[in-house]
């Protein structure tokens, strides 16, 4: 009598399109934005059905709203050149904009993608969390009284105070250092490192 096998499940995927090597960085993490979209969804819902309240008790020989009314006979009197009129364009071009950027950008920048060891595995790091790892490594350089790091999608941003040692060899130090930090991230996008050594008490 034979043991019953054993199966591993997998994944269903697409025979028509490959997945990604491993290695291969994890792109943009989207934004769900539900705030913005509820909100929206609701005053374009409260709208459409007032505008169709409206129309629908005018069919039935009802007279029209006093608001939409009062609109009207506004829109028919003032000029196109009126402050009023101006304003209400420049908010609703705004509004709009607004919302197109909103649509076209992935927000979520407080997190920086990562490479994927996995196909099926998306990873991202928090730029904080990035921030006190390269401060970590950065303080444990000979010479290296305080260090203020800060870190976005293109750039490591290093600012360090050092009460001893030259700088120029403290900078070497970090540079060395924080380098190694950077590639050992294992960001998509390696960040550019830029790295200032001062005195206490002395601006850079």
């Amino acid at each position: 009598m034979s043991e019953p096998g054993t199966t591993t499940p997998t994944l269903d995927k697409d025979p028509g399109t490959a997945p990604p090597a491993p290695g291969e960085g994890s792109g943009r993490f989207w934004s769900p934005r539900r705030v913005p979209a509820a909100v929206v969804a609701v005053l374009l819902l409260a709208g459409a059905g007032l505008l169709l309240y409206d129309i629908a008790a005018v069919r039935a020989h009802h007279p029209a709203m006093h608001w939409r009314r009062a609109l009207a006979r506004q829109l028919a009197e003032r000029p196109l050149d009126d402050t009023w009129v101006l304003t209400g364009a420049a908010v609703a071009a705004t509004l709009g904009l607004w919302l197109i950027v909103l649509a076209l950008t992935p927000g979520l920048r407080a997190l920086l993608p990562m490479r994927r060891p996995h196909p099926d595995v998306r990873a991202a790091l928090r730029r904080d969390a990035a921030a006190l790892l390269l401060r970590d490594r950065a303080m444990d350089v000979s010479g290296v009284r305080s260090v203020r790091v800060r870190v976005r999608r293109r750039k490591a941003a290093v600012r360090a105070l050092s009460h001893f040692r030259d700088l120029d060899d403290v900078r070497a130090d970090l540079l060395t250092v924080l380098t190694d930090a950077v590639r050992g991230l294992g960001l998509t996008r390696t960040p550019t490192l830029s790295v200032e050594v001062t005195r206490p008490g002395r601006k850079g």
